[in-house]
């Protein structure tokens, strides 16, 4: 039986964790496992799923207050111990050098394209869990 693939969404902004799911949809690939969505609305939540552990990708919202994802991405580079890949949504494509500052292992930009927000996850699902399919 192959496991699904958990993905922590952070945004503070509802219909952003939905754009998210709806772009991605419960299988990105049929290379890769299904997705179960974990959505966190706060930096609190995103530090106590990472540190309760089984998340597989992070999809973290760059635009999101007063946390922004880009320092959320940094801080969990540094703080969490084998941290799982993270996709970092930004606000336009010129803001991808930012996302190298803080160790994003991907980027989509807004408003999400589907395809891409698809492609990424897979992405970092493959290199995450390349024994799962």
């Amino acid at each position: 039986m192959q496991r699904t693939a958990t993905v922590l969404v952070y945004s503070d902004d509802t219909t952003t964790r939905e754009q998210v799911r709806l772009a991605a949809g419960r299988r990105p690939a049929p290379d890769v496992p299904e997705i179960e969505y974990l959505e966190v609305a706060t930096l609190p939540a995103v530090l106590a799923a990472l540190e309760e552990g089984g998340v597989d990708v992070c999809v973290l919202d760059g635009e999101s207050a007063p946390a922004g994802g880009m320092g959320v991405c940094r801080q969990i580079k540094d703080e969490i111990f084998a941290c799982p890949p993270v996709l970092l949504l930004i606000g336009r494509p010129q803001d991808a050098w930012l996302a190298t500052w803080c160790r994003a292992d991907a980027t989509v930009a807004h408003p999400l394209d589907p395809s891409d927000m698809a492609s990424s996850l897979a992405s970092l699902l493959r290199e995450r869990l390349p024994s799962a399919v």
